[in-house]
């Protein structure tokens, strides 16, 4: 049985009741899930997260590690992600 015959069923039981029929199948599911989001941000604040952006962040923290670990040319003189000092020197004023 699917949704619309099961709503049928209990459209025909309230009525015999006198009751109020139920609502349409899915006419909630957005307001569902923005109250599903705005939970999933609530706990994130009280629990000292960042209430946004997480998700963006981890993959970019991921995708930026992974790229920069494999290349030698993207090391510093130390084998850190900084620039070590210049070949040249400092550049001052001549």
């Amino acid at each position: 049985m699917d949704a619309i015959q099961q709503h049928m069923i209990d459209s025909y039981r309230a009525a015999q009741r006198g009751e109020l029929p139920p609502p349409l199948p899915g006419r909630y599911d957005w307001e569902v899930v923005r109250e599903a989001r705005d939970r999933r941000r609530f706990d994130a604040v009280i629990a000292g997260r960042p209430a946004r952006g997480r998700r963006r962040a981890a993959l970019r923290s991921l995708f930026t590690r992974s790229r920069g670990a494999g290349s030698a040319r993207n090391r510093g003189a130390d084998g850190s992600g900084a620039p070590g000092p210049s070949p040249v020197g400092p550049a001052g004023p001549c």
